[in-house]
């Protein structure tokens, strides 16, 4: 389905960014990670080189490069790299992320700029990098932010302003640069209406929080979803539950670590609408 063509992911060292990585190679894609964990987390699985041999193990091809993108040389040299590799990037999904739920007071200068340095600075300077390739794509060149829609509800402010302005940053990208390359290049955001279990989670949360979330799977689902989407399918805040839906799933249960269990909501979507249906 996506031979020939050629996705460049940031932070797939491990959860969502992973999974997507391992299913969009099953169906015959290239893939350059492009994350800084090369080594092994005293308490996190997962580094490029061990996502690029479970890639390569399923007989996929994959480029794993060391690459903060707080720091646009490593960017730049990442980019270069997958191009002459697989000649060049038709698909930029910005997965990387940095967060830290803490309010005004305790949020120090370092974990500001981390955040902003990861989520936005990040994301505009990844995709700023990926444009001038993507525009060369004989398919059609997609982008997809891992972000919310931007809802301005002041209670996904209260508490963490800085980690809502840094996420915030990112979907600003998609509504600035899908208006920017209307019938160029697809740009849209990707958000779980649901908790989603990764390690990193179970890290923060023990591992009885799985009960009430999904998988990494209806992300990577809904990723494919979207990119068999045509080009004048941008600027759209897409949630998982209506892109899973679209692709024809009726039973949202088979992404549940436990059927029947209630699921936590994720932050930024209010509760009262349907969003199997609702397209933002």
């Amino acid at each position: 389905m996506f031979k020939g063509q050629t996705l460049f992911i940031t932070g797939a060292s491990r959860g969502i960014g992973r999974e997507i990585a391992i299913e969009f190679a099953k169906l015959g894609g290239n893939v350059a990670i492009a994350a800084k964990t090369s080594d092994p987390h005293p308490k996190l699985q997962g580094t490029i080189y061990s996502v690029k041999k479970e890639i390569e193990d399923l007989g996929g091809k994959c480029l794993a490069c060391v690459c903060d993108i707080r720091f646009e040389d490593q960017i730049e040299a990442a980019v270069q790299k997958t191009v002459e590799t697989f000649g060049g990037i038709d698909i930029l999904i910005n997965n990387a992320s940095a967060i830290s739920l803490t309010n005004t007071l305790d949020t120090s200068s370092k974990r500001f700029d981390l955040m902003m340095g990861i989520n936005s600075r990040g994301t505009f300077l990844t995709s700023q990098k990926c444009i001038p390739h993507l525009l060369k794509s004989k398919f059609t060149p997609h982008v997809i932010n891992i972000s919310p829609p931007l809802n301005m509800n002041k209670k996904w402010f209260a508490g963490h302003s800085a980690y809502t302005m840094a996420k915030y940053g990112m979907s600003m990208c998609v509504l600035g640069m899908a208006e920017e390359y209307k019938d160029k290049i697809s740009f849209n955001a990707l958000w779980p209406r649901t908790a989603i279990f990764t390690a990193a989670m179970e890290m923060l949360a023990g591992s009885d929080v799985a009960n009430e979330c999904r998988s990494c799977k209806i992300m990577s689902d809904s990723v494919l979803w979207i990119l068999k989407q045509p080009i004048n399918v941008t600027g759209n805040f897409f949630i998982d539950e209506y892109c899973v839906t679209q692709a024809g799933v009726t039973d949202l249960d088979q992404y549940a670590f436990k059927k029947g269990e209630k699921l936590m909501n994720d932050f930024f979507l209010d509760g009262d609408i349907d969003y199997t249906t609702a397209k933002l």
